[in-house]
Protein backbone atom coordinates (compact mmCIF):
# COMPACT_ATOMS: atom_id res chain seq x y z
CA UNK A 1 0.00 0.00 0.00
CA UNK A 2 1.36 3.55 -0.74
CA UNK A 3 0.66 5.96 1.50
CA UNK A 4 -0.81 9.37 0.36
CA UNK A 5 0.53 12.36 1.01
CA UNK A 6 -2.14 14.25 3.14
CA UNK A 7 -2.69 17.59 4.48
CA UNK A 8 -5.36 18.91 7.03
CA UNK A 9 -6.85 20.96 9.50
CA UNK A 10 -8.79 24.18 7.74
CA UNK A 11 -10.96 26.74 9.12
CA UNK A 12 -13.45 29.24 7.51
CA UNK A 13 -14.88 31.98 9.76
CA UNK A 14 -17.50 34.44 8.99
CA UNK A 15 -17.75 37.51 11.17
CA UNK A 16 -19.19 41.07 11.10
CA UNK A 17 -19.16 40.77 7.22
CA UNK A 18 -15.47 39.31 6.39
CA UNK A 19 -14.87 35.77 6.03
CA UNK A 20 -11.52 34.41 6.63
CA UNK A 21 -9.50 31.38 6.12
CA UNK A 22 -6.71 29.59 7.58
CA UNK A 23 -5.05 26.38 7.09
CA UNK A 24 -2.08 24.63 9.35
CA UNK A 25 1.09 23.59 7.34
CA UNK A 26 1.51 20.48 7.79
CA UNK A 27 1.73 17.89 5.28
CA UNK A 28 2.29 13.77 6.44
CA UNK A 29 2.83 10.95 4.59
CA UNK A 30 1.77 7.98 6.50
CA UNK A 31 2.22 9.18 10.31
CA UNK A 32 5.42 10.67 9.15
CA UNK A 33 5.70 14.96 8.89
CA UNK A 34 6.91 15.42 5.35
CA UNK A 35 6.40 19.36 5.10
CA UNK A 36 5.82 21.72 7.65
CA UNK A 37 5.00 24.98 6.32
CA UNK A 38 2.90 24.03 3.39
CA UNK A 39 0.09 26.48 2.40
CA UNK A 40 -3.31 24.80 1.57
CA UNK A 41 -5.12 28.13 0.96
CA UNK A 42 -5.83 29.60 -2.35
CA UNK A 43 -7.18 32.61 -4.24
CA UNK A 44 -9.53 31.60 -7.10
CA UNK A 45 -11.25 33.31 -9.79
CA UNK A 46 -9.17 36.61 -9.31
CA UNK A 47 -9.35 36.71 -6.14
CA UNK A 48 -13.17 36.38 -5.56
CA UNK A 49 -13.15 33.15 -3.64
CA UNK A 50 -10.85 31.65 -1.07
CA UNK A 51 -10.57 27.71 -1.51
CA UNK A 52 -8.88 25.52 1.23
CA UNK A 53 -8.69 21.59 0.95
CA UNK A 54 -7.65 18.82 2.97
CA UNK A 55 -6.68 15.49 2.92
CA UNK A 56 -4.28 14.06 -0.65
CA UNK A 57 -2.51 16.94 -1.93
CA UNK A 58 -1.96 16.32 -5.71
CA UNK A 59 -6.32 15.49 -5.70
CA UNK A 60 -7.11 18.88 -3.68
CA UNK A 61 -5.13 21.05 -6.61
CA UNK A 62 -6.96 18.77 -9.05
CA UNK A 63 -10.17 19.98 -7.97
CA UNK A 64 -9.10 23.56 -7.26
CA UNK A 65 -8.93 23.82 -11.15
CA UNK A 66 -12.20 22.37 -11.62
CA UNK A 67 -13.80 24.30 -9.13
CA UNK A 68 -12.37 27.31 -10.36
CA UNK A 69 -13.49 26.48 -14.21
CA UNK A 70 -16.97 25.19 -12.62
CA UNK A 71 -17.44 29.09 -10.75
CA UNK A 72 -16.51 30.79 -14.12
CA UNK A 73 -18.73 28.94 -16.19
CA UNK A 74 -21.39 29.44 -13.67
CA UNK A 75 -21.17 33.17 -14.03
CA UNK A 76 -19.26 33.53 -10.63
CA UNK A 77 -22.27 31.67 -8.86
CA UNK A 78 -20.61 29.80 -6.06
CA UNK A 79 -23.25 28.04 -4.63
CA UNK A 80 -24.30 26.64 -8.09
CA UNK A 81 -20.90 25.57 -8.93
CA UNK A 82 -20.30 23.73 -5.81
CA UNK A 83 -23.00 21.80 -6.76
CA UNK A 84 -22.10 20.82 -10.27
CA UNK A 85 -18.18 20.41 -9.03
CA UNK A 86 -19.79 18.28 -6.25
CA UNK A 87 -22.33 16.04 -8.66
CA UNK A 88 -19.37 15.48 -11.18
CA UNK A 89 -16.85 14.44 -8.24
CA UNK A 90 -19.47 11.91 -7.15
CA UNK A 91 -20.54 10.15 -10.76
CA UNK A 92 -17.14 10.63 -12.72
CA UNK A 93 -14.93 7.79 -12.28
CA UNK A 94 -12.19 9.52 -12.28
CA UNK A 95 -12.92 11.88 -9.95
CA UNK A 96 -14.87 9.35 -7.27
CA UNK A 97 -11.07 8.20 -6.50
CA UNK A 98 -9.80 11.77 -5.73
CA UNK A 99 -9.88 11.78 -1.62
CA UNK A 100 -9.89 15.69 -0.20
CA UNK A 101 -12.76 17.78 0.89
CA UNK A 102 -12.57 21.50 -0.34
CA UNK A 103 -14.10 24.35 1.67
CA UNK A 104 -14.94 27.76 -0.29
CA UNK A 105 -15.75 30.96 0.17
CA UNK A 106 -16.75 33.94 -1.24
CA UNK A 107 -17.92 37.73 -0.13
CA UNK A 108 -22.30 36.03 0.53
CA UNK A 109 -21.03 32.53 1.35
CA UNK A 110 -19.34 29.19 2.73
CA UNK A 111 -19.00 26.06 1.67
CA UNK A 112 -17.88 22.81 1.92
CA UNK A 113 -17.35 19.89 -0.81
CA UNK A 114 -16.84 16.53 -0.63
CA UNK A 115 -16.51 13.83 -2.95
CA UNK A 116 -20.12 12.10 -2.15
CA UNK A 117 -21.36 15.02 -3.41
CA UNK A 118 -22.26 16.81 0.05
CA UNK A 119 -22.36 20.88 -0.62
CA UNK A 120 -22.61 22.05 3.24
CA UNK A 121 -23.08 25.63 3.95
CA UNK A 122 -22.46 26.02 7.83
CA UNK A 123 -25.59 27.72 9.51
CA UNK A 124 -23.21 29.83 11.78
CA UNK A 125 -20.90 30.92 8.96
CA UNK A 126 -18.12 28.88 10.32
CA UNK A 127 -15.90 25.81 8.84
CA UNK A 128 -13.43 23.13 10.01
CA UNK A 129 -12.33 20.27 7.59
CA UNK A 130 -9.36 17.81 7.80
CA UNK A 131 -8.42 15.91 11.08
CA UNK A 132 -7.73 19.39 13.45
CA UNK A 133 -11.22 20.67 11.57
CA UNK A 134 -13.42 19.53 14.63
CA UNK A 135 -11.04 21.24 17.65
CA UNK A 136 -10.58 24.22 15.42
CA UNK A 137 -14.29 24.54 14.51
CA UNK A 138 -15.00 24.26 18.57
CA UNK A 139 -12.59 26.50 19.40
CA UNK A 140 -13.21 29.21 16.98
CA UNK A 141 -17.18 28.76 18.04
CA UNK A 142 -16.09 29.47 21.89
CA UNK A 143 -14.09 32.78 20.06
CA UNK A 144 -16.94 34.18 18.48
CA UNK A 145 -19.11 33.80 21.37
CA UNK A 146 -16.64 35.02 23.68
CA UNK A 147 -14.36 37.46 22.28
CA UNK A 148 -13.96 40.40 20.65
CA UNK A 149 -11.63 39.30 17.98
CA UNK A 150 -12.73 39.53 14.16
CA UNK A 151 -12.65 36.67 11.69
CA UNK A 152 -8.77 36.89 11.16
CA UNK A 153 -7.99 36.67 14.60
CA UNK A 154 -10.25 33.85 15.26
CA UNK A 155 -9.26 31.87 12.26
CA UNK A 156 -5.42 32.42 13.55
CA UNK A 157 -6.00 31.52 17.64
CA UNK A 158 -8.34 28.24 16.82
CA UNK A 159 -5.90 27.00 14.54
CA UNK A 160 -3.33 27.36 16.91
CA UNK A 161 -5.49 25.42 19.26
CA UNK A 162 -6.51 23.09 16.84
CA UNK A 163 -2.18 22.87 16.68
CA UNK A 164 -2.37 22.27 20.88
CA UNK A 165 -4.55 19.22 20.50
CA UNK A 166 -4.30 17.57 16.97
CA UNK A 167 -0.95 15.81 15.89
CA UNK A 168 -1.88 16.06 12.25
CA UNK A 169 -2.07 19.95 12.83
CA UNK A 170 0.96 22.21 13.14
CA UNK A 171 0.90 26.22 13.99
CA UNK A 172 2.46 27.11 11.04
CA UNK A 173 -0.70 29.00 9.98
CA UNK A 174 -1.49 30.37 6.24
CA UNK A 175 -4.71 33.32 6.56
CA UNK A 176 -6.63 34.92 3.59
CA UNK A 177 -9.73 36.96 3.94
CA UNK A 178 -12.14 38.49 2.00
Amino acid sequence: MNPQWRSTTVLAVRKDGRVAMGGDGQVTVGETVMKAKATKIRRLADGRVLAGFAGAVSDAFALFERFEKKFKEYNYNILRAAVELGKEWRTDKYLRSLQAMLAVCDAERSLLISGTGDVIEPDDGLLGIGSGGPFALAAARALVKHSNLDAEGIVREALSIAADICIYTNDHITVETL
